[in-house]
């Protein structure tokens, strides 16, 4: 059982700074409306994750691989996405926060801190890949677990306990960031989070169009980068 443990805590250090939508959200939401708000998010985005894990090891692996590589669901999650990144975008262009709404954002309702719950779990859910992802991991770790449920179960509960650490830590580095926050950089903030938001649905929408030249794009970056990690397992 250690064993696993001790395999499951450096996935989830990797899992905690992939880059994508929801890192960049889960750091605004930290710095702009505090600690509480962001763990809020954080938890909505992990029980995504453990929603996807249990399609992934309780589906076959013929549906899930059917499934993850189906072009139209990476194209309505990306559109998705993107509208989802527009709205916002054109939302925060309408009005700028002022300084005095500080102190009233670090008194959330529970209605409130339940909408970014929702809010975490439907930005992590609409991007299609992450069900890919967990379906990969478990087809990668899952022989070397003998497919057992209980060794699985420690492995990725040491996995997503391990990111949600990390996580807290980058909350607590992002929230020191909201006293230089001035109402004009929260408005950038929130704009520039906005176009990567719309960024990442495109891509999505990209792999549903154009799938092989996608798949060739990635291959391609992945042979740039050199892995040396893979000399370790």
């Amino acid at each position: 059982m250690l064993q696993d443990i001790f395999a499951g805590i450096p996935l989830g250090f990797f899992l905690a700074f992939l880059l994508g939508p929801v890192f960049f959200v889960l750091l605004e939401t930290a710095a702009i409306k505090g600690f509480r708000a962001a763990v809020f998010f954080d938890i909505g985005v992990i029980i995504a994750d453990i929603f996807f894990l249990s399609i992934a090891y309780l589906g076959t692996s013929k549906l899930l691989n059917s499934i993850k590589d189906d072009p139209a669901l990476f194209i309505f999650g990306g559109c998705i996405m993107a509208t989802y990144g527009v709205i916002t975008f054109v939302k925060e262009k309408k009005a700028i926060p002022h300084p005095d709404e500080e102190e009233g954002i670090r008194k959330l309702k529970k209605s409130a801190l339940f909408q970014l719950a929702i809010k975490g779990f439907l930005l992590n859910f609409v991007n299609i890949g992450v069900l890919g992802f967990w379906l990969g991991l478990i087809i990668i770790f899952g022989p070397q677990l003998e497919m057992d449920p209980e060794r699985l179960l420690v492995f990725f509960t040491t996995v997503i306990a391990t990111y949600f650490v990390i996580d807290l830590l980058k909350i607590l580095l992002a929230k020191r960031l909201n006293h230089k926050l001035t109402p004009t950089r929260i408005y950038r903030l929130k704009r520039g989070i906005s176009v990567v938001i719309v960024i990442f649905g495109l891509v999505l929408v990209s792999r549903g169009i154009f799938p092989s030249e996608m798949e060739q794009l990635e291959n391609r970056v992945e042979n740039v980068i050199p892995n040396n990690d893979n000399d370790d397992l």
